[in-house]
């Protein structure tokens, strides 16, 4: 009886895994081309890029293809208009300035058109203010209490919010200039805490924000390390929201996926939709090296 039991189990146990191992092909239909957007301009001096796309379908695993061939301007609330061209043909749209003049001041209104394939897609932003990021510090750590776990080194920035009137942001950080881009790494802030935390205006932004620039290993003595502030929107900090939501969304229980918001609408409301997002950001950062001046017991 009990190798009997056994059997059983095992004939149970093969039918699992095998089934496990069972591979489904998905025949999603392909909804409709759309534009695709990444539009962000900021108050420093240089090159504005616009990025331009088209979307793919959900399976398709390769880049999404170049939306080459449109006409895209960004008018501020003065009258100025700012031409982007794309020489390459490679959906990268810029702006090159003739003088030391930036596109981008805080305060000012910022309309984006693009003409593509016979529609005009527009958006809207505003330029907001920002805060500047005061310091950054470091502290010695370990993985473990084990004598001998790994050691390295956690950052924290320190940055106050605007006081009198409510202030959306993005915190970025770079380690030795590479970006670093995890969905946990995209971190937005309200008032320099989280959307509904408390009442925090004018206030240092909160401890978990300001060590929210750490990669997924410890920093290295002489790493160099910078945090980037940009002024955002209340549409784009829900966006953010949303995104980071949507990048993050799995495992088991995983809910099904769904289009993130978009602030670029077609002028014709019975045209093709648009997807993505457009911002106008004042940026703030500071680049600080890990050495004994900045590391704190």
């Amino acid at each position: 009886m009990k190798y009997y039991s056994l059997f059983l189990l095992a004939i149970v146990g093969s039918l699992i895994f095998s089934s496990c191992e069972t591979v489904i092909e998905a025949d999603l239909d392909e909804g409709p081309e759309q534009l695709s957007v990444d539009a962000i301009i900021t108050d420093q001096p240089g090159v504005q890029t616009i990025r331009l796309t088209k979307t793919a379908p959900y399976l398709a695993n390769r880049p999404t293809p170049a939306a080459t061939g449109a006409v895209v301007t960004v008018t501020d609330n003065t009258g100025r208009i700012y031409q982007f061209t794309d020489p390459d043909n490679d959906g990268n749209y810029t702006w090159q300035p003739t003088t030391t003049d930036t596109l981008g001041q805080i305060g000012r209104t910022y309309v984006l058109r693009i003409q593509y394939q016979g529609e005009e897609y527009q958006s809207l932003s505003r330029m907001n203010r920002v805060p500047t990021v005061d310091s950054i510090i470091f502290r010695k750590e370990k993985v473990s209490p084990l004598p001998n776990a790994e050691e390295g080194y956690q950052a924290e920035f320190f940055a106050r919010d605007p006081a009198g009137a409510p202030d959306y942001a993005r915190i970025r950080f770079f380690r030795n200039g590479v970006l670093q881009n995890r969905p946990n790494d995209l971190v937005v802030t309200y008032d320099g805490a989280f959307n509904g935390s408390g009442n925090t205006d004018g206030l240092l932004f909160i401890r978990p924000i300001r060590q929210s620039i750490n990669p997924e290993n410890f920093y290295a003595e002489n790493d160099t390390v910078t945090v980037e502030i940009q002024s955002i929107t209340p549409e784009a900090f829900y966006f953010f929201l949303e995104l980071r939501e949507q990048v993050s969304n799995g495992g088991l229980f995983a809910t099904p996926p769904a289009n993130v918001p978009t602030n670029v609408v077609n002028a014709n409301a019975s045209g093709p939709k648009a997807t993505g997002f457009f911002i106008a950001s004042a940026v703030r950062n500071r680049t600080v090296r890990v050495s004994q001046e900045a590391i704190r017991d």
